[in-house]
């Protein structure tokens, strides 16, 4: 999942960082500092340099807390993900010449506009990362490796669920109407005509029970189909294909 702002890094073996590696994940993260992210004066690299050291734990989460990253140490994926973002977007930052009419950035190229509003987001930078965690929270939605996913998932629920008309519809009292219990067969007699009345009052409750789950199983089913209709989405892996 890193290879590629690694290599868009010049990072020098891509293909094989292992997060998951202690050696090659806290390498990484010096050389993140050292040559690309630099928050730090030289001077006030030492702790984090210190790769082998038994302290460099300690040095790293302070680090992420100084840079205000969204992520703790124990959330290493996303932390080193947020980093690698972080990193890009400095790089952008000092070559934007080199880069502003790069074909392998996102988006349209030469400046022409795109019919999805989302397309144009920088889905590398940190602020936006961070938004987009902040909402899944918020709104308890499952999180995902690529956030554009994850943004399209909140679009779809604000959409559904808390759009201005979805809660005025919500909002509405659903008048009761009346029924004619002679017009329904029951199916069985109970050999009670108060019981018999009672049984057809439960089962028109039942039906009525019946189609409210079915509605909520096919708002799901449309969510569902929204967010794995997106090309970049393989949900046979349940992952972002690459």
């Amino acid at each position: 999942m890193f290879r590629r702002k690694l290599t868009a890094l010049d990072y020098h073996n891509p293909g094989e960082f292992d997060c998951k590696d202690e050696s090659q994940f806290r390498n990484c993260i010096v050389w993140l500092e050292d040559q690309k992210i630099r928050h730090y004066p030289i001077e006030d690299r030492g702790n984090l340099r210190n790769i082998p050291g038994s302290d460099w734990p300690a040095a790293y989460n302070q680090y992420l807390q100084d840079l205000n990253c969204p992520f703790g140490a124990t959330e290493r994926a996303e932390a080193v993900d947020w980093l690698l973002g972080l990193a890009v977007r400095y790089e952008y930052g000092d070559n934007v010449d080199k880069y502003q009419n790069c074909p392998t950035l996102e988006g349209p190229a030469n400046g022409k506009a795109a019919s999805d509003p989302l397309v144009n987001l920088d889905t590398d930078s940190p602020d936006f990362k961070a938004g987009v965690m902040a909402l899944a929270n918020i709104l308890k939605i499952q999180r995902h490796d690529d956030y554009l996913v994850m943004l399209k998932a909140i679009r779809i629920l604000i959409q559904e669920r808390l759009s201005p008309e979805a809660i005025a519809k919500a909002s509405q009292s659903k008048e009761g109407v009346p029924v004619a219990l002679d017009q329904h067969i029951l199916g069985f007699d109970t050999g009670d005509a108060t019981l018999n009345e009672a049984a057809q009052i439960l089962r028109l409750l039942h039906i009525e029970e019946l189609r409210e789950l079915q509605t909520k199983i096919n708002e799901a089913i449309v969510a569902v189909q929204a967010v794995i209709a997106d090309p970049k989405t393989d949900h046979r892996l349940g992952k972002v294909g690459r």
